[in-house]
């Protein structure tokens, strides 16, 4: 076996190496900064005791949310921040979001297929976040597609005309699971 081929196997199994090790390490990376970073917000001398306090903490809170307790602090609070200028924007956003994606009122469950440009053949996945835009003053024939982007938590608000949008028969969880990863991740046959 010549030098240069024995260096190709190397050099193969080393870049193999890389794609087995390196996403993990990622991963493993970003869990621990993230349980480090939520173990800090309550410095307490046990390792996870400040996490596991948070945890605890939180479930109370959602629980008092869940009662009759707790309303009334909650419509204070609300009506507090609805009178700063820039946090009652910044917090009705925040509400709104965390409301489409784990509340009662899911506005992410309407996987569509939306042709970018009238005569072409490009397609994006999105999710049809509102029908009527009247309120925006904008008429009739169109409707707001949220297009996440791939590998991260964001994404863009297109408005597009309704004979762009193609339904998709397919849990909305797949279909953001797949555009998040960048189309290499696989939806569960026996999901559907």
């Amino acid at each position: 076996m010549s030098s240069r081929r024995i260096g190709r196997i190397l050099l193969g199994y080393f870049l193999r190496g890389l794609l087995l090790v390196v996403p993990v390490t990622v991963l493993l990376w970003g869990l621990w900064k993230a349980l480090s970073f939520l173990d800090g917000i309550i410095p307490v001398d046990v390792p996870g005791l400040g996490l596991l306090t948070l945890l605890v903490g939180l479930t109370v809170f959602g629980w008092l949310g869940s009662t009759i307790l707790y309303q009334p602090v909650a419509e204070f609070g609300e009506e507090v921040l609805k009178r700063i200028p820039f946090l009652k924007t910044f917090y009705g956003a925040i509400k709104d979001l965390v409301e489409a994606v784990l509340g009662n009122k899911k506005r992410f469950d309407r996987p569509v297929l939306v042709r970018m440009a009238l005569g072409s053949d490009i397609e994006k996945l999105g999710f049809i976040t509102e029908d009527d835009l009247a309120h925006l003053g904008i008429a009739g024939g169109k409707v707001a597609v949220y297009l996440p982007h791939s590998f991260a938590w964001s994404g863009n608000l297109y408005i597009v005309p309704v004979q762009n949008v193609t339904p998709i028969d397919a849990r909305a969880a797949d279909v953001m699971k797949f555009v998040v990863s960048g189309g290499v991740a696989k939806v569960d046959d026996d999901a559907h």
